[in-house]
């Protein structure tokens, strides 16, 4: 899927293409079955996304840092669709405190998980750290959804032993994970004020995403789980990720305005890898406008996959002073 496909919304092989929209690609698909967690759902096309899978009957729950905006977002999907299932459960992911609290009422809901959808992210912020002390894209981007998927992999690995339905993990990431530094992720400095760069910082942190979703594949089928792990672009979208660089964007965009999707359309592609049949089984890859593409040269690099899950998993505990994988619901 090319520039050429993109600007034209020439369909791909899946019969979709950049011009499609949530709704379509996922029309006449039952997903009354299935629970999904979705971080960041409460605008852009994190909300679009759970107003499609919530029309699509599946029961929706929604990680949100604002949770007025949260509010607002059930009450919107609740006025198109009475009938949707939406619980809402605060949930800030540069803090570990807040994932694990998270988790906690999530396994207090006593429901089980099929989707788990990655969305929330920040983009190209002034330099900061965590409460953590972790620089916040890579925070935010990265660390908090791997420590979330990890806190949660055990509910998702006996929801579809026991229902028999594949497990499906969604790592949403960006053409920008090309722009980053020469060796992909900065290990030795990660917090480094000086070299800093938003852009480069973004990048990284979208890198991470595909990275993640590549090694926890190779893990799961290594383990023989019914548990895919996906990456994908949705595409450039003019959302509040754009805060930063607000005034920037819409100069950029008023020239390449032929590149640029709607809402509906930027978040057909999680909807597609998270819903539709075609993509039962598939795993590892990496999607854009709705069909597997190939990322960057370093977001297949399986070695730096390992690595990157061996530092997480050590700046984690390094920071919890605990091993993470042993997380006690009591504290």
């Amino acid at each position: 899927m090319g520039l050429y496909s993109l600007i034209t919304g020439r369909r791909g092989p899946s019969g979709f293409g950049s011009a499609s929209t949530a709704e379509e690609v996922t029309q006449g698909i039952d997903a009354t079955h299935l629970t999904a967690i979705i971080t960041g759902g409460t605008g852009g096309i994190g909300l679009e996304t759970a107003r499609v899978l919530s029309k699509r009957g599946a029961h929706v729950v929604i990680g949100a840092r604002n949770m007025r905006a949260a509010e607002n977002a059930k009450t919107e999907i609740l006025r198109q669709n009475a009938n949707a299932r939406v619980t809402l459960l605060h949930l800030d992911l540069s803090s570990f405190k807040s994932i694990k609290a998270f988790v906690r009422e999530f396994h207090a809901l006593h429901l089980p998980l099929n989707l788990l959808i990655n969305n929330a992210g920040v983009m190209f912020c002034p330099f900061q750290l965590s409460e953590d002390g972790i620089e916040l894209q890579f925070a935010t981007n990265h660390i908090g959804h791997f420590l979330l998927t990890n806190l949660l992999l055990d509910t998702m690995k006996s929801t579809a032993k026991t229902s028999g339905v594949e497990g499906r993990i969604l790592n949403l990431s960006s053409v920008a994970h090309i722009y980053t530094n020469q060796e992909g992720i900065q290990f030795d400095s990660i917090n480094d004020i000086c070299s800093y760069s938003d852009k480069r910082a973004y990048g990284q942190s979208k890198l991470a995403n595909i990275l993640h979703a590549n090694e926890l594949s190779r893990q799961l089928k290594e383990e023989g789980v019914n548990i895919t792990a996906n990456s994908v672009h949705p595409g450039l979208i003019l959302t509040n990720l754009f805060q930063h660089t607000a005034l920037l964007m819409r100069f950029l965009k008023f020239f390449s305005f032929y590149l640029w999707k709607n809402i509906p359309q930027g978040a057909a592609t999680t909807c597609y890898v998270a819903l539709h049949p075609n993509v039962k089984g598939v795993t590892g890859k990496y999607f854009a406008d709705c069909n597997e593409v190939t990322p960057s040269k370093l977001a297949r690099d399986e070695t730096l996959a390992q690595k990157l899950w061996d530092f997480s998993v050590k700046l984690i505990n390094s920071v919890s002073k605990k091993n993470y994988l042993g997380f006690d619901d009591s504290t």
